[in-house]
């Protein structure tokens, strides 16, 4: 049994880590007696086909205990920016829709999703977060979208 939990947890981490976000910062939303707080966490993360975009996620992170532990279940709320921050240039022609981002909310079940999609119209790329289950999804979801210059044309697959 406690190999099992063990090996869920390293499991869990080693996933985690692939996501490549870079912590921005956080705030303390409740004070936990034992083990760390509640919090709000900011994470960044450069769109990895399209260089000069990076999207800034906020959601919360459990504490106490089981937080710190790996096995507290996270909220499902998200929100997201994501900005231009250096010259646009597209790697490869796009997906109309692509997945660009997930982490785990909860050890087996619960997902932190941004997927990328292309309004090839109005050369913009628009970003959308949600959370899902292995069961039922959530229907909470923020949206941003990135306009790109016209001149730099969004080729898509």
């Amino acid at each position: 049994m406690k190999k099992t939990a063990l090996l869920l947890a390293t499991a869990a981490c080693l996933l985690a880590g692939a996501a490549h976000a870079e912590t921005v910062g956080d705030v303390d939303t409740a004070f936990k007696l034992i083990g760390p707080d509640h919090k709000i966490v900011v994470d960044a993360y450069d769109d990895p086909k399209v260089n000069g975009v990076t999207c800034y996620v906020s959601r919360a992170k459990t504490g106490g205990v089981s937080g710190a532990l790996g096995f507290a279940e996270d909220k499902a709320e998200a929100s997201i920016a994501c900005r231009q921050v250096g010259p646009i240039s597209i790697k490869e022609p796009l997906p109309k829709r692509e997945e660009v981002y997930s982490e785990r909310l909860s050890i087996l079940f619960k997902r932190l999703r941004v997927v990328r999609m292309v309004d090839a119209k109005r050369n913009t790329l628009v970003y959308l977060t949600y959370s899902d289950l292995l069961i039922d999804g959530s229907p909470k979801n923020a949206i941003t979208a990135v306009a790109v210059d016209r001149g730099t044309v969004i080729p898509v697959k």
